[in-house]
């Protein structure tokens, strides 16, 4: 892959202030602690509940999918609505003025690709300056999301 001299450690520290703040939202939010989350990608939202009642929200960006063998990112996928997929394709701009080849290539290919999706929401976290990412598991893999706005509801 194609990439600067000054992008390894642009994603180092990318990941470390990632890995703070998705420790923030685990603490405060225990997102994994719901008995059950729905997302409305054309919304841009994502809900967590009790089981009965809507308990935390945020706004959400679709970052990419996970299969089997590759990650596919959102702005590639015409099944997404446009208005889910505007920080993907931010991130995608960045990475074309920047000359980073794995931000503008539609499909990736890796052996890990659970960590390859953490490390691009790492990425795109701090591009996009948001406050974290979730990872929804699917039957084949995972779909990446960019949050915003957390909060709990009253």
């Amino acid at each position: 892959m194609i990439a600067p001299d000054w992008y390894d450690a642009w994603c180092e520290e990318a990941f470390a202030v990632f890995t703070a703040k998705q420790q923030q939202i685990a603490e405060t939010y225990r997102l994994d602690s719901w008995v059950r989350y729905d997302y409305d990608a054309a919304a841009g939202v994502i809900t967590f509940t009790d089981g009965m009642k809507p308990r935390v929200t945020a706004e959400i960006q679709v970052l990419g999918t996970t299969g089997e063998s590759e990650f596919l990112w959102s702005w590639a996928n015409a099944e997404l609505p446009a208005t889910a997929v505007e920080g993907a394709a931010r991130v995608k701009a960045f990475g074309a003025e920047s000359g980073i080849e794995e931000l503008t290539t539609e499909r990736l290919k890796g052996d890990d690709l659970t960590g390859l999706g953490w490390m691009l929401a790492a990425i795109a976290t701090r591009v996009l300056d948001a406050e974290g990412a979730y990872r929804a598991p699917t039957a084949t893999g995972a779909v990446f999301l960019v949050l915003r706005s957390l909060k709990f509801v009253s």
